[in-house]
């Protein structure tokens, strides 16, 4: 990655929790020096401490010329935490914010109604290098800065860019609420695999393995998700008669799933 403009004019982080800690990682690993980075966090970790040795600024002033500040605070305290940056607001600086549900109007009211804002929303496999970031701009962001923006988050996986920010609420519904629909069918092909005769570890075991796998391969294959359903289905076959179940047309998975997406959205709208 090329950090030029955050090595020389530096780069701000407010709040290093579990997001904040893994973009931190990312950057540090694709080559940000330590020296360029401003970390404001109220109850640091040993290992953000220890960065200090490296030059890394722990609860200092931002540098004036800072060319991105980070938000990785939670949605609350956003407003408390805007006073400690607001001198670079109305400027260059461009802030990034990974608050869930805090909109773009909520961040230009606490830093100024000129700031270049990006708001984005990960996932939680962030926290391994395998997230998916949504991220959308307000009308002060450069291209330029969109750019970096998308850099940066790419630390932590992959990154897509959004037209309207009113697309945050399906982003949601879909990336953000996401990892835990995986998880419950991993709990579910589990249990489904101990009832029908399995050791409850080689279920969860045989269950893990199978979503992550195929996780996997329909992020790596040219083909679609539906193409290799079909590869994998024989006409008449096991798979086939436990499809019949699953893509019942009122009872089945596209069903159910459109209803949960439907409705995590709808309670991303109230939220917002």
């Amino acid at each position: 990655m090329d950090f030029q403009s955050v090595n020389e004019n530096g780069l701000g982080l407010v709040g290093c929790g579990n997001m904040g800690s893994a973009l931190l990682r990312g950057w540090l690993a694709a080559g940000l020096s330590p020296t360029a980075i401003t970390v404001i966090d109220p109850r640091p970790s040993d290992w953000l401490a220890g960065l200090q040795a490296s030059g890394l600024r722990l609860n200092q002033d931002m540098r004036p010329d800072t060319a991105i500040c980070v938000l990785a605070v939670k949605p609350q305290i956003v407003v408390d935490a805007a006073p400690q940056i607001a001198d670079l607001g109305n400027g260059r600086t461009v802030f990034l914010s990974v608050a869930a549900g805090t909109s773009l109007a909520t961040l230009q009211t606490c830093l100024g109604g000129l700031t270049p804002v990006v708001r984005a929303m990960p996932n939680t496999p962030a926290a391994i290098g395998q997230g998916i970031t949504a991220l959308v701009a307000n009308e002060h962001v450069s291209s330029r800065d969109l750019a970096l923006s998308k850099q940066l988050m790419q630390a932590v996986g992959r990154v897509v860019i959004l037209q309207e920010e009113s697309q945050m609420d399906a982003v949601t519904a879909v990336s953000g609420s996401g990892p835990a629909y995986v998880f419950h069918l991993v709990e579910a092909l589990a249990a489904a695999g101990e009832k029908h005769g399995l050791a409850a570890d080689i279920a969860l075991e045989l269950a893990q393995a199978t979503v992550s796998g195929a996780g996997a391969m329909a992020l790596q294959s040219d083909e679609t998700p539906g193409q290799l359903r079909q590869n994998v289905t024989s006409p008449n076959g096991t798979t086939a008669a436990a499809l019949e179940v699953l893509m019942d047309e009122r009872h089945g998975f596209n069903n159910l799933l459109e209803r949960a997406v439907a409705a995590a959205k709808a309670r991303s709208q109230q939220l917002g």
